[in-house]
C-alpha cells in the first residue's frame, strides 16, 4: 500500500472548530491495557454532515479508539462528548440508543439469520414493545413489527441486496456481507456511523461503489467516522482526516494536507514499508 496514489480528495471548508459543528469529541482519551497504553491523551472531533477518517500504522490504536467511544471498553482517562453529552461509562447498547451506530473490521453478522432478519435486528435499539406485548401480539407490538419490517426492507434496498433478502448472510458473496452490517447499522436510524475498515476484503469495483455509497450518504446529512487503510477511499471520501500512531495524534487536516505531510509519510508509510 502507497500513500502517493491519485489524490481524489474533496475540498473542506476549515478546521472542525466551530463547536456547534461537531458531534463527536474526545477529550485527551486514554485507554490502558496492564502497562501498553493503547490510546494516549487523544483528541478528535467529527463534524456533522462530513466523512472523517482516522488512520495510522498497525497497532497505532484506532480500533482502540472506536471500541471506548462505543462503550466495549471503559475509557481510563479523557472525555467522550457526543451531542453535547458526555457518554464515559454508557455500555454498548446504551451508545447505540443514544445515536452511534458502527460496524466491525471482522464481520459480525447473525449467519444463520436472513439478510432481511439481520437488519430488522439492528432495531431492536428502537423498540420499546415488551415480553407481553410480544407474546399476546397486542396492537402496539404489531405496529412496532410493522415499521422495523419497512425500515429493513428500506435498508436493504439502499445497498443493493434486496435480491438477498431471504438467503442466510452465511451464504451471500463477502463484498455484499459488508454492505449488509452496513445496512444493519443504518437500520438503527444513528446520527453517526462508524466503520472500522469497511472496504477490508472488497475487490476495487466493490471499493469504488463503496465509495459511491458512502459520499451519497451524506445526503441524508449523516456524519461518518471511518477507519481505513486503502488510501484510495480514504482520500477520496474523506473531508477530514486525523493520523495517529502509538496511540497519539501526530497529524490531522484536509486529505491534500495529510497527503503531502512528511511526518506522516514517515511514520505511517514508512513503518509499512520497513514491514
Amino acid at each position: 500500500m502507497s500513500l502517493r496514489k491519485d489524490n481524489k480528495s474533496r475540498e473542506s471548508s476549515q478546521e472542525p472548530n466551530q463547536k456547534e459543528d461537531v458531534i463527536l469529541e474526545t477529550q485527551k482519551l486514554t485507554k490502558k491495557f496492564g502497562g501498553l497504553i493503547a490510546v494516549n491523551n487523544f483528541d478528535l472531533k467529527v463534524k456533522r454532515e462530513e466523512i472523517s477518517a482516522l488512520i495510522g500504522p498497525n497497532g497505532a490504536g484506532k480500533t482502540t479508539v472506536f471500541n471506548v467511544v462505543t462503550g466495549i471498553y471503559p475509557a481510563d482517562g479523557g472525555k467522550i462528548i457526543f451531542k453535547g453529552e458526555n457518554l464515559n461509562g454508557c455500555k454498548p447498547h446504551e451508545v447505540a440508543t443514544k445515536g452511534i451506530a458502527r460496524t466491525f473490521q471482522n464481520i459480525r453478522l447473525f449467519s444463520k439469520m436472513t439478510c432481511l432478519e439481520n437488519v430488522m435486528s439492528g432495531q431492536h435499539c428502537r423498540c420499546s414493545a415488551g415480553t407481553w406485548s410480544s407474546i399476546f401480539r397486542t396492537l402496539k407490538q404489531r405496529e412496532e413489527e410493522r415499521r422495523t419490517m419497512k425500515v429493513a426492507e428500506s435498508r436493504l434496498n439502499q445497498v443493493g441486496l434486496w435480491e438477498y433478502r431471504d438467503m442466510l448472510a452465511k451464504n451471500i458473496p463477502y463484498g455484499s456481507q459488508r454492505m449488509l452490517e452496513i445496512a444493519r447499522a443504518l437500520a438503527t436510524n444513528p446520527d453517526l456511523l462508524i466503520l472500522d475498515e469497511p472496504s477490508s476484503g472488497l475487490n476495487e469495483e466493490e471499493s469504488e461503489n463503496l465509495m459511491k455509497f458512502l459520499k451519497a450518504l451524506l445526503k441524508e446529512r449523516l456524519p461518518i467516522l471511518l477507519i481505513e487503510h486503502d488510501m484510495n477511499v480514504v482520500m477520496g471520501v474523506s473531508d477530514w482526516i486525523t493520523v495517529m500512531d502509538e496511540g497519539k495524534k501526530i497529524a490531522e487536516g484536509l486529505p491534500k494536507e495529510i497527503y503531502n505531510n512528511p511526518l506522516v509519510i514517515e511514520a505511517y508509510l514508512g513503518k509499512e514499508e520497513e514491514e
